[in-house]
C-alpha cells in the first residue's frame, strides 16, 4: 500500500488499482461533535416530554412541534456526518471497464461503476482560501465537495471531500494516468479479440 498525504492509501493489483480516501480525523472535533449530539438529543427528548407532561395551549404544542422538524433535521443531518467522520471513506476502483466509486460506512454504500466511454476528463476543483465557500467546507459539521470531478453523461460526480490541494493534485495524476493505462489494456484486448 502507498500514500499521498495523511488521508488517501492506494495499491495497484495485476488487473486494477483501489484508492482509499479518509475523512479527516480531529480527536477534538470529533468530541465536540460527539458532546453537541448528545445535548441535541436531550433537548428533543425533553421537548417530546413536554408535550405530554404539560396542558399545552394548541399554539404552543404548534410551536413545540414546528421547533421538534428543525430539531430532527438537524440531528439527522449532523449524526450522518459524525458517523461518516468516525466510520466513512471514499473507495475509488479503476480497471479496464471504468471507474467504480463507493461512499462507504463499514462496509455499506452502494457502488456505481462509471464507464471510461462515458466520462469527459479529470478536472481538479479547490476553491479559493478567501472565498466563503472554503471557510464553509472547513466546518467538521459539513462533509464538503469533493476536490476532483468527472462529467458522466452530463452529471458531475464528484470525490476527494475536504482534501487539501497537494493531495488533490496528486490524486489527478494518478487517476489520470491509471484511467489512460487502463484504457490502453482494453483497446489491445479489443483488436485482439476482433483479429
Amino acid at each position: 500500500m502507498k500514500w499521498i498525504g495523511e488521508r488517501i492509501s492506494f495499491n495497484e493489483h495485476k488487473d486494477h488499482t483501489t484508492i482509499i480516501i479518509s475523512p479527516e480525523h480531529n480527536g477534538m472535533n470529533n468530541a465536540m461533535m460527539g458532546a453537541w449530539l448528545g445535548m441535541w438529543f436531550t433537548v428533543g427528548i425533553v421537548l417530546i416530554w413536554s408535550l405530554f407532561a404539560f396542558d399545552l395551549k394548541k399554539e404552543e404544542m404548534l410551536m413545540i412541534g414546528v421547533i421538534l422538524l428543525l430539531w430532527a433535521y438537524y440531528l439527522v443531518r449532523v449524526t450522518r456526518q459524525f458517523i461518516w467522520l468516525l466510520f466513512g471513506k471514499e473507495k475509488l476502483k479503476l480497471d479496464k471497464r471504468g471507474l467504480v466509486y463507493k461512499k462507504d460506512i463499514k462496509g455499506y454504500g452502494k457502488a456505481t461503476l462509471y464507464f471510461y466511454e462515458n466520462m469527459g476528463e479529470f478536472e481538479s476543483y479547490v476553491p479559493n482560501k478567501k472565498s466563503l465557500q472554503y471557510v464553509w467546507e472547513k466546518s467538521p459539521w459539513i462533509r464538503g465537495g469533493g476536490r476532483l470531478q468527472f462529467d458522466y453523461q452530463g452529471k458531475y460526480i464528484r470525490f476527494g471531500s475536504k482534501i487539501e490541494e497537494n493531495e488533490a493534485k496528486l490524486l489527478f495524476q494518478l487517476v489520470t494516468k491509471k484511467r489512460h493505462d487502463y484504457m490502453k489494456i482494453a483497446r489491445r484486448e479489443e483488436k485482439k479479440f476482433e483479429n
